[in-house]
Protein backbone atom coordinates (compact mmCIF):
# COMPACT_ATOMS: atom_id res chain seq x y z
CA UNK A 1 0.00 0.00 0.00
CA UNK A 2 3.22 2.27 0.42
CA UNK A 3 4.69 3.55 -2.62
CA UNK A 4 8.20 3.14 -3.10
CA UNK A 5 10.72 6.13 -4.08
CA UNK A 6 11.80 4.07 -7.40
CA UNK A 7 7.86 3.60 -8.50
CA UNK A 8 7.40 7.33 -7.74
CA UNK A 9 10.55 8.79 -9.66
CA UNK A 10 9.20 5.93 -12.40
CA UNK A 11 5.67 7.37 -12.13
CA UNK A 12 7.07 11.39 -12.70
CA UNK A 13 9.45 10.59 -15.39
CA UNK A 14 6.52 8.52 -17.17
CA UNK A 15 3.39 11.06 -17.51
CA UNK A 16 6.25 14.05 -17.54
CA UNK A 17 6.93 12.02 -20.76
CA UNK A 18 3.14 11.57 -21.43
CA UNK A 19 2.42 15.33 -20.66
CA UNK A 20 5.03 16.27 -23.58
CA UNK A 21 5.51 13.39 -26.51
CA UNK A 22 2.39 11.22 -25.07
CA UNK A 23 4.14 8.30 -25.57
CA UNK A 24 5.77 6.08 -23.05
CA UNK A 25 7.18 2.58 -22.95
CA UNK A 26 6.31 -0.13 -20.70
CA UNK A 27 7.07 -3.74 -19.77
CA UNK A 28 4.84 -6.14 -18.63
CA UNK A 29 5.91 -5.49 -14.75
CA UNK A 30 5.91 -2.08 -15.24
CA UNK A 31 2.56 -1.70 -16.55
CA UNK A 32 1.64 -4.25 -13.71
CA UNK A 33 3.37 -1.86 -10.99
CA UNK A 34 1.17 1.46 -12.54
CA UNK A 35 -2.47 -0.21 -12.40
CA UNK A 36 -1.11 -1.83 -8.83
CA UNK A 37 -1.27 1.98 -7.75
CA UNK A 38 -3.34 4.16 -10.40
CA UNK A 39 -5.93 2.09 -11.92
CA UNK A 40 -9.74 2.37 -10.58
CA UNK A 41 -9.60 -1.41 -9.35
CA UNK A 42 -6.61 -0.50 -7.12
CA UNK A 43 -7.85 2.59 -5.85
CA UNK A 44 -11.56 0.06 -4.68
CA UNK A 45 -9.27 -2.12 -3.28
CA UNK A 46 -8.03 -0.16 -1.31
CA UNK A 47 -10.74 1.87 0.36
CA UNK A 48 -12.47 -1.71 0.59
CA UNK A 49 -9.47 -2.38 2.72
CA UNK A 50 -9.37 0.58 4.78
CA UNK A 51 -13.20 0.07 5.28
CA UNK A 52 -12.74 -2.95 6.89
CA UNK A 53 -10.04 -1.95 9.05
CA UNK A 54 -11.85 0.69 10.57
CA UNK A 55 -14.42 -2.09 11.12
CA UNK A 56 -12.06 -3.76 13.08
CA UNK A 57 -10.20 -0.94 14.92
CA UNK A 58 -14.35 -0.22 15.97
CA UNK A 59 -14.72 -3.70 17.01
CA UNK A 60 -11.44 -3.66 19.23
CA UNK A 61 -12.27 -0.12 20.47
CA UNK A 62 -15.43 -1.35 21.57
CA UNK A 63 -13.66 -4.32 24.20
CA UNK A 64 -12.02 -1.33 25.76
CA UNK A 65 -13.88 0.17 28.55
CA UNK A 66 -15.84 3.88 27.29
CA UNK A 67 -16.17 6.91 29.23
CA UNK A 68 -19.70 8.45 28.64
CA UNK A 69 -21.01 11.71 29.75
CA UNK A 70 -25.21 12.32 29.09
CA UNK A 71 -26.52 15.88 29.58
CA UNK A 72 -30.05 17.38 29.85
CA UNK A 73 -28.47 20.91 30.50
CA UNK A 74 -32.16 22.39 30.25
CA UNK A 75 -35.66 21.48 30.70
CA UNK A 76 -38.71 23.65 31.06
CA UNK A 77 -42.56 23.18 31.13
CA UNK A 78 -44.85 24.99 31.56
CA UNK A 79 -48.13 23.59 31.19
CA UNK A 80 -51.73 22.73 32.63
CA UNK A 81 -51.78 19.24 34.32
CA UNK A 82 -54.25 17.17 36.21
CA UNK A 83 -53.62 16.29 39.61
CA UNK A 84 -55.15 14.38 42.46
CA UNK A 85 -56.49 16.98 45.42
CA UNK A 86 -56.67 15.04 48.79
CA UNK A 87 -58.97 17.34 50.57
CA UNK A 88 -61.56 17.13 48.20
CA UNK A 89 -61.14 14.18 46.96
CA UNK A 90 -61.19 14.78 43.51
CA UNK A 91 -58.85 15.37 40.30
CA UNK A 92 -58.39 19.10 39.41
CA UNK A 93 -56.42 20.28 36.40
CA UNK A 94 -53.54 22.89 38.00
CA UNK A 95 -50.77 24.87 35.64
CA UNK A 96 -46.78 23.93 36.54
CA UNK A 97 -43.93 25.06 35.77
CA UNK A 98 -40.69 23.47 36.29
CA UNK A 99 -37.35 23.92 35.08
CA UNK A 100 -35.21 20.38 34.97
CA UNK A 101 -31.23 19.54 34.37
CA UNK A 102 -29.75 16.65 34.58
CA UNK A 103 -26.20 14.91 33.68
CA UNK A 104 -24.76 11.39 33.98
CA UNK A 105 -20.95 10.45 33.72
CA UNK A 106 -20.32 6.49 32.90
CA UNK A 107 -17.59 4.29 32.74
CA UNK A 108 -18.95 0.81 31.06
CA UNK A 109 -17.41 -2.50 30.11
CA UNK A 110 -18.49 -4.96 28.26
CA UNK A 111 -17.45 -8.86 29.04
CA UNK A 112 -17.32 -11.15 25.77
CA UNK A 113 -17.28 -13.93 27.85
CA UNK A 114 -20.14 -13.60 29.92
CA UNK A 115 -22.63 -11.42 27.74
CA UNK A 116 -22.79 -8.72 30.94
CA UNK A 117 -21.87 -4.57 30.98
CA UNK A 118 -19.83 -3.39 34.41
CA UNK A 119 -20.29 0.08 34.62
CA UNK A 120 -19.23 2.85 37.29
CA UNK A 121 -21.35 6.03 37.06
CA UNK A 122 -22.01 9.51 38.66
CA UNK A 123 -25.22 11.37 38.61
CA UNK A 124 -26.62 15.12 39.48
CA UNK A 125 -29.84 16.23 39.04
CA UNK A 126 -31.58 19.76 39.49
CA UNK A 127 -35.31 20.78 39.56
CA UNK A 128 -37.14 24.11 40.33
CA UNK A 129 -40.95 24.54 40.47
CA UNK A 130 -42.64 27.54 39.94
CA UNK A 131 -46.03 28.40 41.33
CA UNK A 132 -47.59 29.67 44.51
CA UNK A 133 -43.80 28.78 45.78
CA UNK A 134 -40.70 28.20 44.26
CA UNK A 135 -39.36 25.06 45.37
CA UNK A 136 -35.47 23.97 44.53
CA UNK A 137 -33.84 19.95 44.69
CA UNK A 138 -30.60 19.20 43.93
CA UNK A 139 -30.43 15.19 43.24
CA UNK A 140 -26.76 12.98 43.29
CA UNK A 141 -25.46 9.89 43.17
CA UNK A 142 -22.05 10.46 44.04
CA UNK A 143 -20.96 7.15 43.11
CA UNK A 144 -22.73 3.67 41.69
CA UNK A 145 -21.69 0.26 40.57
CA UNK A 146 -23.46 -2.02 38.73
CA UNK A 147 -23.61 -5.03 36.14
CA UNK A 148 -26.28 -6.33 33.96
CA UNK A 149 -26.38 -9.34 31.78
CA UNK A 150 -28.84 -11.58 30.05
CA UNK A 151 -28.66 -14.91 32.22
CA UNK A 152 -29.55 -17.62 29.55
CA UNK A 153 -29.91 -15.86 26.34
CA UNK A 154 -27.51 -15.26 23.31
CA UNK A 155 -23.98 -13.47 23.73
CA UNK A 156 -23.33 -11.48 20.63
CA UNK A 157 -20.09 -10.08 22.33
CA UNK A 158 -18.78 -13.79 22.30
CA UNK A 159 -19.76 -14.29 18.67
CA UNK A 160 -18.15 -11.02 17.71
CA UNK A 161 -15.11 -12.15 19.36
CA UNK A 162 -14.65 -15.12 16.95
CA UNK A 163 -15.92 -13.03 14.07
CA UNK A 164 -14.58 -10.09 13.66
CA UNK A 165 -10.71 -10.94 13.80
CA UNK A 166 -11.54 -13.35 11.26
CA UNK A 167 -13.44 -10.23 9.13
CA UNK A 168 -10.09 -8.60 9.16
CA UNK A 169 -7.93 -10.98 8.66
CA UNK A 170 -10.29 -11.96 5.29
CA UNK A 171 -10.04 -8.33 4.45
CA UNK A 172 -5.96 -8.75 4.51
CA UNK A 173 -6.09 -11.36 2.20
CA UNK A 174 -8.94 -10.36 -0.11
CA UNK A 175 -7.11 -7.05 -0.25
CA UNK A 176 -3.84 -8.94 -1.78
CA UNK A 177 -5.96 -11.19 -3.62
CA UNK A 178 -7.75 -7.89 -5.44
CA UNK A 179 -3.88 -6.36 -6.09
CA UNK A 180 -3.31 -10.28 -7.94
CA UNK A 181 -6.51 -9.98 -9.22
CA UNK A 182 -5.19 -6.46 -10.85
CA UNK A 183 -1.97 -7.80 -12.01
CA UNK A 184 -4.07 -10.45 -13.87
CA UNK A 185 -6.17 -8.38 -15.94
CA UNK A 186 -3.32 -5.95 -16.63
CA UNK A 187 -1.66 -8.77 -18.02
CA UNK A 188 -4.76 -10.07 -20.20
CA UNK A 189 -4.68 -5.83 -21.37
CA UNK A 190 -1.10 -6.03 -21.49
CA UNK A 191 -1.25 -9.26 -24.28
CA UNK A 192 -4.01 -7.89 -25.72
CA UNK A 193 -2.19 -4.59 -26.84
CA UNK A 194 0.69 -6.53 -27.62
CA UNK A 195 -0.85 -8.64 -29.88
CA UNK A 196 -2.52 -5.38 -31.41
CA UNK A 197 0.14 -4.00 -31.95
CA UNK A 198 2.16 -7.30 -33.40
CA UNK A 199 -0.57 -7.33 -36.55
CA UNK A 200 -0.66 -3.96 -36.92
CA UNK A 201 3.42 -3.72 -37.59
CA UNK A 202 3.24 -7.59 -39.72
CA UNK A 203 -0.05 -5.56 -41.51
CA UNK A 204 2.61 -2.66 -42.32
CA UNK A 205 5.24 -4.85 -43.26
CA UNK A 206 2.68 -7.02 -45.21
CA UNK A 207 1.62 -4.00 -47.08
CA UNK A 208 5.15 -2.97 -48.16
CA UNK A 209 5.91 -6.45 -48.72
CA UNK A 210 3.13 -6.97 -51.06
CA UNK A 211 3.38 -3.98 -53.34
CA UNK A 212 7.14 -5.05 -53.43
CA UNK A 213 6.27 -8.34 -55.24
CA UNK A 214 3.94 -6.80 -57.08
CA UNK A 215 6.05 -4.75 -58.80
CA UNK A 216 8.50 -7.65 -59.11
CA UNK A 217 5.86 -9.45 -61.02
CA UNK A 218 4.43 -6.75 -63.29
CA UNK A 219 8.31 -6.95 -64.25
CA UNK A 220 8.54 -10.32 -64.62
CA UNK A 221 5.00 -10.86 -66.39
CA UNK A 222 6.17 -8.17 -68.92
CA UNK A 223 9.24 -11.44 -70.18
CA UNK A 224 6.47 -13.62 -69.53
CA UNK A 225 7.76 -15.79 -66.63
CA UNK A 226 4.88 -15.46 -64.24
CA UNK A 227 1.36 -15.88 -66.02
CA UNK A 228 -1.61 -13.21 -65.52
CA UNK A 229 -3.48 -15.35 -62.78
CA UNK A 230 -0.04 -15.25 -60.50
CA UNK A 231 -0.06 -11.59 -61.26
CA UNK A 232 -3.50 -11.26 -60.38
CA UNK A 233 -3.21 -13.21 -57.31
CA UNK A 234 0.26 -10.73 -56.25
CA UNK A 235 -2.28 -7.87 -57.14
CA UNK A 236 -4.92 -9.37 -54.54
CA UNK A 237 -2.38 -9.88 -51.84
CA UNK A 238 -1.52 -6.01 -52.12
CA UNK A 239 -5.09 -5.04 -52.21
CA UNK A 240 -5.99 -7.27 -49.07
CA UNK A 241 -3.01 -6.49 -47.74
CA UNK A 242 -4.12 -2.81 -47.56
CA UNK A 243 -7.42 -3.68 -46.49
CA UNK A 244 -5.96 -6.10 -43.56
CA UNK A 245 -3.66 -2.84 -43.03
CA UNK A 246 -6.91 -0.68 -41.59
CA UNK A 247 -8.72 -3.46 -39.63
CA UNK A 248 -5.46 -4.14 -37.56
CA UNK A 249 -5.01 -0.09 -37.50
CA UNK A 250 -8.86 0.21 -35.94
CA UNK A 251 -8.01 -3.12 -33.63
CA UNK A 252 -4.71 -1.19 -32.39
CA UNK A 253 -6.75 1.87 -31.87
CA UNK A 254 -9.42 0.15 -29.21
CA UNK A 255 -6.35 -2.08 -27.72
CA UNK A 256 -4.80 1.26 -26.87
CA UNK A 257 -7.51 2.91 -25.42
CA UNK A 258 -8.50 -0.10 -23.05
CA UNK A 259 -4.87 -0.14 -22.23
CA UNK A 260 -4.51 3.04 -20.79
CA UNK A 261 -8.20 3.81 -19.55
CA UNK A 262 -6.85 0.60 -17.66
CA UNK A 263 -3.87 2.35 -16.20
CA UNK A 264 -6.30 5.85 -15.49
CA UNK A 265 -3.93 7.25 -17.50
CA UNK A 266 -4.63 10.04 -20.16
CA UNK A 267 -6.48 9.06 -23.18
CA UNK A 268 -4.24 10.38 -25.69
CA UNK A 269 -1.30 8.92 -24.34
CA UNK A 270 0.25 5.96 -26.90
CA UNK A 271 2.16 3.35 -25.49
CA UNK A 272 5.01 0.94 -27.15
CA UNK A 273 5.28 -2.21 -25.45
CA UNK A 274 8.70 -4.41 -24.51
CA UNK A 275 7.67 -7.92 -24.59
CA UNK A 276 8.88 -9.82 -21.59
CA UNK A 277 11.52 -12.43 -22.19
CA UNK A 278 11.31 -16.55 -22.03
CA UNK A 279 10.89 -16.85 -18.25
CA UNK A 280 13.25 -19.10 -16.27
CA UNK A 281 12.29 -22.37 -15.80
CA UNK A 282 9.58 -22.96 -12.23
CA UNK A 283 7.52 -26.01 -11.23
CA UNK A 284 5.29 -25.78 -8.85
CA UNK A 285 3.74 -28.69 -7.65
CA UNK A 286 0.05 -28.87 -7.30
CA UNK A 287 0.70 -30.20 -3.60
CA UNK A 288 2.35 -27.02 -2.75
CA UNK A 289 -0.38 -24.48 -4.16
CA UNK A 290 -3.28 -26.42 -2.63
CA UNK A 291 -1.70 -26.11 0.98
CA UNK A 292 -1.07 -22.44 0.28
CA UNK A 293 -4.51 -21.87 -0.95
CA UNK A 294 -6.00 -23.47 2.54
CA UNK A 295 -4.00 -21.08 4.30
CA UNK A 296 -3.98 -17.92 2.43
CA UNK A 297 -6.56 -18.06 -0.12
CA UNK A 298 -9.37 -14.99 1.27
CA UNK A 299 -12.45 -17.48 0.12
CA UNK A 300 -11.33 -19.94 2.63
CA UNK A 301 -11.83 -17.65 5.24
CA UNK A 302 -14.42 -16.33 3.86
CA UNK A 303 -16.24 -20.24 4.21
CA UNK A 304 -14.93 -19.97 7.86
CA UNK A 305 -17.01 -16.66 8.42
CA UNK A 306 -20.14 -18.18 6.74
CA UNK A 307 -20.03 -21.18 9.19
CA UNK A 308 -19.63 -18.92 11.66
CA UNK A 309 -22.69 -16.38 11.26
CA UNK A 310 -24.60 -19.66 10.16
CA UNK A 311 -23.50 -21.05 13.39
CA UNK A 312 -24.50 -17.87 15.56
CA UNK A 313 -27.87 -17.89 14.05
CA UNK A 314 -28.68 -20.84 14.97
CA UNK A 315 -27.16 -20.14 19.03
CA UNK A 316 -29.22 -16.87 18.49
CA UNK A 317 -32.80 -18.19 17.57
CA UNK A 318 -31.83 -21.55 19.98
CA UNK A 319 -32.26 -19.31 23.25
CA UNK A 320 -34.45 -16.95 21.59
CA UNK A 321 -37.15 -20.01 21.83
CA UNK A 322 -36.34 -20.77 25.54
CA UNK A 323 -36.20 -19.52 29.27
CA UNK A 324 -34.33 -16.94 29.11
CA UNK A 325 -33.60 -14.56 33.01
CA UNK A 326 -31.64 -11.40 33.34
CA UNK A 327 -29.90 -9.93 36.02
CA UNK A 328 -29.01 -6.17 36.72
CA UNK A 329 -27.80 -5.05 40.19
CA UNK A 330 -26.12 -1.88 41.51
CA UNK A 331 -24.68 -0.35 44.55
CA UNK A 332 -24.14 3.33 45.14
CA UNK A 333 -25.32 6.28 47.09
CA UNK A 334 -27.93 9.00 46.57
CA UNK A 335 -28.88 12.39 48.25
CA UNK A 336 -31.25 14.83 47.91
CA UNK A 337 -31.32 18.84 49.31
CA UNK A 338 -32.26 22.06 48.47
CA UNK A 339 -28.97 22.95 47.94
CA UNK A 340 -26.23 21.47 45.97
CA UNK A 341 -23.54 21.42 48.47
CA UNK A 342 -25.98 19.46 50.96
CA UNK A 343 -26.63 17.29 48.24
CA UNK A 344 -23.07 15.72 48.44
CA UNK A 345 -23.25 15.65 52.76
CA UNK A 346 -24.08 12.43 54.45
CA UNK A 347 -25.43 10.27 51.02
CA UNK A 348 -28.10 7.21 51.74
CA UNK A 349 -27.15 3.93 50.66
CA UNK A 350 -28.45 2.92 47.40
CA UNK A 351 -29.20 -0.76 46.12
CA UNK A 352 -31.04 -2.26 43.09
CA UNK A 353 -31.19 -5.55 42.28
CA UNK A 354 -33.72 -6.56 39.98
CA UNK A 355 -34.23 -10.22 37.83
CA UNK A 356 -36.38 -10.56 35.09
CA UNK A 357 -37.94 -13.72 33.49
CA UNK A 358 -38.78 -14.73 29.96
CA UNK A 359 -40.59 -17.63 29.25
CA UNK A 360 -42.35 -18.61 26.06
CA UNK A 361 -45.78 -20.16 26.46
CA UNK A 362 -48.04 -20.34 23.17
CA UNK A 363 -46.21 -19.35 20.22
CA UNK A 364 -47.63 -21.35 17.89
CA UNK A 365 -44.44 -23.00 16.86
CA UNK A 366 -43.00 -19.47 15.38
CA UNK A 367 -39.78 -19.34 17.29
CA UNK A 368 -39.37 -23.44 17.11
CA UNK A 369 -39.98 -23.11 13.03
CA UNK A 370 -36.99 -20.08 12.96
CA UNK A 371 -34.79 -22.32 14.61
CA UNK A 372 -34.92 -25.55 12.86
CA UNK A 373 -34.51 -22.90 9.34
CA UNK A 374 -31.56 -21.41 10.98
CA UNK A 375 -30.09 -25.34 11.46
CA UNK A 376 -31.30 -25.97 8.08
CA UNK A 377 -29.20 -23.03 6.58
CA UNK A 378 -26.35 -24.20 8.58
CA UNK A 379 -26.56 -27.36 6.94
CA UNK A 380 -27.07 -25.80 3.27
CA UNK A 381 -23.75 -23.41 4.29
CA UNK A 382 -21.82 -26.19 5.41
CA UNK A 383 -22.63 -27.94 1.98
CA UNK A 384 -21.98 -25.05 -0.14
CA UNK A 385 -18.44 -24.46 1.28
CA UNK A 386 -17.28 -27.62 0.96
CA UNK A 387 -18.52 -27.41 -2.78
CA UNK A 388 -16.19 -24.07 -2.85
CA UNK A 389 -13.46 -25.62 -1.50
CA UNK A 390 -13.18 -28.55 -4.17
CA UNK A 391 -14.25 -26.24 -6.86
CA UNK A 392 -11.26 -23.70 -5.83
CA UNK A 393 -8.79 -26.77 -5.20
CA UNK A 394 -9.66 -28.31 -9.20
CA UNK A 395 -9.05 -24.78 -10.21
CA UNK A 396 -5.56 -24.18 -8.91
CA UNK A 397 -5.01 -27.80 -9.94
CA UNK A 398 -5.69 -27.14 -13.70
CA UNK A 399 -4.03 -23.77 -13.28
CA UNK A 400 -1.13 -25.42 -11.97
CA UNK A 401 -0.64 -28.12 -14.88
CA UNK A 402 -1.45 -25.14 -17.51
CA UNK A 403 1.40 -23.35 -16.17
CA UNK A 404 3.48 -26.09 -15.86
CA UNK A 405 2.86 -27.14 -19.50
CA UNK A 406 2.93 -23.44 -20.77
CA UNK A 407 6.43 -23.81 -19.86
CA UNK A 408 7.73 -26.17 -22.34
CA UNK A 409 5.19 -24.78 -24.53
CA UNK A 410 7.21 -20.98 -24.63
CA UNK A 411 10.02 -23.14 -25.66
CA UNK A 412 8.18 -24.70 -28.91
CA UNK A 413 6.59 -21.49 -29.81
CA UNK A 414 10.13 -19.68 -29.95
CA UNK A 415 11.92 -22.27 -31.55
CA UNK A 416 8.67 -22.70 -34.52
CA UNK A 417 8.81 -18.41 -35.13
CA UNK A 418 12.76 -18.31 -35.61
CA UNK A 419 11.96 -21.64 -38.21
CA UNK A 420 9.11 -19.40 -39.72
CA UNK A 421 11.01 -16.56 -40.50
CA UNK A 422 13.40 -18.08 -41.42
CA UNK A 423 11.57 -20.10 -44.24
CA UNK A 424 9.57 -16.99 -45.28
CA UNK A 425 12.72 -15.08 -45.77
CA UNK A 426 14.06 -17.88 -47.71
CA UNK A 427 10.97 -18.36 -49.67
CA UNK A 428 10.88 -14.72 -50.24
CA UNK A 429 14.19 -14.79 -52.16
CA UNK A 430 13.61 -18.12 -54.13
CA UNK A 431 10.25 -16.26 -55.41
CA UNK A 432 12.08 -13.02 -56.46
CA UNK A 433 14.39 -15.07 -58.76
CA UNK A 434 11.65 -17.82 -59.81
CA UNK A 435 12.61 -20.69 -58.06
CA UNK A 436 9.01 -21.07 -55.96
CA UNK A 437 5.59 -19.71 -57.05
CA UNK A 438 3.11 -17.69 -55.53
CA UNK A 439 1.05 -20.54 -53.87
CA UNK A 440 4.38 -21.79 -51.86
CA UNK A 441 5.17 -18.00 -50.62
CA UNK A 442 1.32 -17.35 -49.35
CA UNK A 443 1.90 -20.41 -47.51
CA UNK A 444 4.89 -19.53 -46.16
CA UNK A 445 3.88 -16.07 -45.58
CA UNK A 446 0.99 -17.22 -42.95
CA UNK A 447 2.78 -19.87 -41.49
CA UNK A 448 5.19 -16.98 -40.12
CA UNK A 449 2.07 -14.89 -39.31
CA UNK A 450 0.82 -17.48 -37.28
CA UNK A 451 3.63 -18.98 -35.51
CA UNK A 452 4.31 -14.99 -34.37
CA UNK A 453 0.77 -14.89 -32.99
CA UNK A 454 1.22 -18.14 -31.61
CA UNK A 455 4.43 -16.82 -29.31
CA UNK A 456 2.63 -14.06 -28.18
CA UNK A 457 -0.50 -16.19 -26.74
CA UNK A 458 1.89 -19.01 -25.45
CA UNK A 459 3.69 -16.06 -23.39
CA UNK A 460 -0.01 -14.31 -22.74
CA UNK A 461 -1.11 -18.36 -21.33
CA UNK A 462 1.95 -18.56 -19.48
CA UNK A 463 2.12 -15.14 -17.70
CA UNK A 464 -1.61 -15.46 -16.89
CA UNK A 465 -1.45 -18.42 -15.67
CA UNK A 466 1.52 -17.32 -13.04
CA UNK A 467 -0.53 -14.35 -11.61
CA UNK A 468 -3.93 -16.71 -10.88
CA UNK A 469 -1.48 -19.22 -9.30
CA UNK A 470 -0.61 -16.01 -6.96
CA UNK A 471 -3.66 -14.82 -6.68
CA UNK A 472 -5.32 -17.97 -5.85
CA UNK A 473 -2.34 -19.35 -3.05
CA UNK A 474 -1.27 -15.34 -2.39
CA UNK A 475 2.08 -17.12 -2.58
CA UNK A 476 5.39 -15.79 -4.52
CA UNK A 477 6.89 -18.59 -5.82
CA UNK A 478 9.99 -16.96 -7.16
CA UNK A 479 11.10 -15.42 -3.65
CA UNK A 480 9.74 -18.37 -1.78
CA UNK A 481 7.51 -16.47 0.51
CA UNK A 482 3.72 -15.57 0.69
CA UNK A 483 2.46 -12.06 -0.13
CA UNK A 484 0.98 -11.81 3.35
CA UNK A 485 4.32 -11.68 4.91
CA UNK A 486 5.69 -8.64 2.81
CA UNK A 487 2.17 -6.96 3.03
CA UNK A 488 2.64 -7.13 7.24
CA UNK A 489 6.75 -5.81 6.41
CA UNK A 490 5.03 -2.51 4.87
CA UNK A 491 1.98 -2.32 8.14
CA UNK A 492 5.08 -2.02 10.48
CA UNK A 493 7.08 0.48 8.76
Amino acid sequence: MKKSGFFLLLQFFAFHAVGQSREITLSLQQTITVASDSSLQAFSAENLYRSSYWEFRAFKAARLPSLELKMTPLQYYRDITRRYDSDQNVDVYREQQSLYSSGNVSIRQNLDITGGTFYVDSELGFIRNFGESINTQYTTVPFRVGYSQSLFGFNSFKWERKIEPLKYEKAKKKYLYDRETISELSTQYFFDLAMAQTEYSMAVENVASSDTLYRIGQERHKIASISQADLLTLKLDAVNAKNTLKNAEIALKRAMSAFVSHLNMDKETQVRLILPERPKDMEISVSAASAYIRENNPDILANKQEILEAEREVDRTKKSSLFDASLSASVGFNQVSPNFTDAYRNPTQQDVFSIGFSIPIIDWGVRKGKANMALNNLNVTQLSVQQKEIALEQDVAMTVNDFNIQQHMISSAEEALDIANLAYANTKDRFIIGKVDINSLTLSLNRQKEAQKNYILTLKNYWLSYYKIRKLTLFDFEKNETLFEAFERDLIR
